[in-house]
C-alpha cells in the first residue's frame, strides 16, 4: 500500500522518488497524486518526507485538488535558463532539474525513476543531470519496481474504485449480450435493421460508447474475437468479421476509470444460438478449471502454484499446457492471472516473474482466468473474474456476470 512506500525505499536503499509525464494515463504519477489534468509535470519524493509536485503555471489548479506540496515550473525562470543554454532545451530543462533538486536536498545517493515519457527525450535529459549531479544514481526498475510493490495490496478506497469499475463493466456485458440478442438472424448470421450483417466492428463501437456514458475508458483495447481469432488470446477481433451462430466468441473486457485511474478485468466466451458438441466440451473443461481454481484460493500460497494447478487439470483432461510444452499455440497457452490496479497487468505474478511475495494476501486483487484454444478448430475459450482477498482472508468477486455460454437469439 501507499503507506509503504517509506519502509520499502529503506530496504531497497532508495533515497528518492521522481515521477515524471502526464497527470493522467500515467499509473505511477496517478498513484501518488490521483488523477489530474496535468499536461506534464515532476513529482519528487525524498524518503521519510512528504513528495512535492511541479508542475506548469496554466495547471496550477489542477495540480493543488492533488492535496500535495506544489510548486510552479515559472519559477526557476525558464526563460533565462534556455538563454543560459543557449537555446538548447534539452540542457536548460537539465539545469531545472538541477535546481529543483538542490532545493529538496537530493544531491547525491539513488533516485528511482518513474513515468511516462518519450523514452529519447528522458534518455537525453536523465543522462544530463547525472553528469551535472554525479554523486546521484538513477534506478530504473520493471516488474518489481518499488512502486509495483506497494501496488501489490490496496486500501479500502482503492478496493471500492476497482469495485465500481466492476459494476460498470458487468454492466456494459449485459448491455453487449442485450444488443447481441435483440438482432435477427438470417442463415446464421446476426442481421441489422437495414438487412446487413451485424460486424464485431459494430458491436466494439457500442461497448465503447456505453463504456463513455458511464464515465469509464478503453485505452488498452478489449478483445471481442469470433471463431479462430477467439482462439489466439490477445487477437483483439477483425471489426469486418459478421456474427455467427455456433461459433465461439471471446469478449475480454478490461475498462479503467476515466484518466487512466483504476481498472476491471472480466472475460465471457459466449455462443450465439447454441453451442457444438466440441465447443461445449471444451467450454466444460474450461469451467471446471475456473470453478476449481476459485474454490481452492487461499492466502498464504504462492501465486504461481495455482498456475501449476491449472497446468494440472488441463493435463488430466487431456490437454497441452506451457508446462507441458512452453511453446505449444494450443491448449492452455498463457498463465492463469495477474495483479489488477492501476496497470491492467500488475503483480501479484503468477508466472516466472514471482517474487517470493507474490501470494494471495489480503488486500491483494487478481485475475483468475484459465482458457484453451485450438485455432485450427476454430475455437477458443476464455472464462475471467477479478477477484479481492478480504481482510478477513476470504476470497470475493467484485463483480458477478453469469458464466452461461449460450446466448439464445431468433430466427428470421
Amino acid at each position: 500500500m501507499k503507506s509503504d512506500i517509506d519502509q520499502l525505499m529503506q530496504v531497497r536503499n532508495i533515497d528518492a522518488l521522481l515521477v515524471t509525464g502526464p497527470g493522467q494515463h500515467n499509473p505511477a504519477m496517478v498513484y501518488l497524486t490521483g488523477i489530474a489534468s496535468l499536461t506534464q509535470a515532476d513529482l519528487i519524493k525524498r524518503r521519510g518526507e512528504a513528495p512535492v509536485l511541479f508542475h506548469h503555471s496554466m495547471e496550477r489548479d489542477e495540480a493543488a485538488k492533488s492535496g500535495l506540496k506544489t510548486k510552479c515550473f515559472d519559477d526557476y525562470q525558464p526563460q533565462e535558463l534556455i538563454k543560459q543554454a543557449g537555446g538548447d532545451l534539452i540542457e536548460a530543462r537539465v539545469m531545472r532539474y538541477q535546481k529543483m533538486l538542490e532545493e529538496m536536498d537530493i544531491t547525491n545517493g539513488r533516485v528511482a525513476l518513474y513515468g511516462k515519457v518519450d523514452a529519447g527525450e528522458a534518455f537525453a535529459t536523465f543522462d544530463g543531470i547525472q553528469k551535472a549531479i554525479p554523486a546521484l544514481e538513477f534506478i530504473g526498475e520493471a516488474d518489481d519496481s518499488l512502486l509495483l510493490q506497494a501496488m501489490l495490496t490496496k486500501d479500502e478506497d482503492e478496493v471500492e474504485r476497482i469495485r465500481r469499475m466492476g459494476q460498470i463493466t458487468v454492466e456494459v456485458v449485459a448491455r453487449t449480450a442485450e444488443y447481441l440478442t435483440s438482432h435477427a438472424v438470417c442463415k446464421d448470421i446476426l442481421v441489422k435493421k437495414n438487412g446487413q450483417p451485424l460486424t464485431i466492428g459494430d458491436v466494439k463501437s457500442q461497448i465503447n460508447l456505453w463504456l463513455a456514458e458511464r464515465g469509464a475508458e478503453n485505452p488498452e483495447g478489449m478483445t471481442f474475437s469470433i471463431a479462430r481469432d477467439a482462439a489466439v488470446p490477445h487477437s483483439s477481433g477483425n471489426s469486418d468479421d459478421v456474427l455467427q451462430l455456433g461459433k465461439t466468441i471471446v469478449y475480454d473486457i478490461y475498462p479503467c476509470e476515466a484518466g487512466g485511474g483504476y481498472y476491471y478485468d472480466l472475460t465471457r466466451t459466449w455462443c450465439l444460438g447454441y453451442a457444438p458438441d466440441q465447443v461445449f466440451a471444451l467450454y466444460e473443461d474450461v469451467h471446471a478449471v475456473f470453478e476449481t481454481i476459485i474454490a481452492e484460493l487461499k492466502p498464504g500460497v504462492h501465486c504461481p502454484e495455482y498456475q501449476k494447478r491449472a497446468c494440472d487439470l488441463f493435463e488430466e483432461r487431456g490437454h497441452p499446457t506451457v508446462r507441458s510444452n512452453p511453446t505449444t499455440e494450443v491448449g492452455y497457452v498463457h498463465r492463469l492471472g495477474h495483479g489488477v490496479g492501476l496497470n491492467i497487468h500488475e503483480r501479484p505474478w503468477f508466472g516466472a516473474n514471482a517474487k517470493e511475495d507474490d501470494n494471495v494476501q489480503p488486500g491483494s486483487v487478481f485475475t483468475i482466468e484459465p482458457g484453451l484454444y485450438y485455432p485450427d478448430k476454430g475455437m477458443g475459450v476464455r472464462l475471467e473474474d477479478t477477484v479481492w482477498v478480504r481482510p478477513d482472508g476470504k476470497i470475493e468477486a467484485l463483480a458477478e456476470y453469469p458464466l452461461d455460454l449460450v446466448l439464445p437469439v431468433g430466427k428470421k
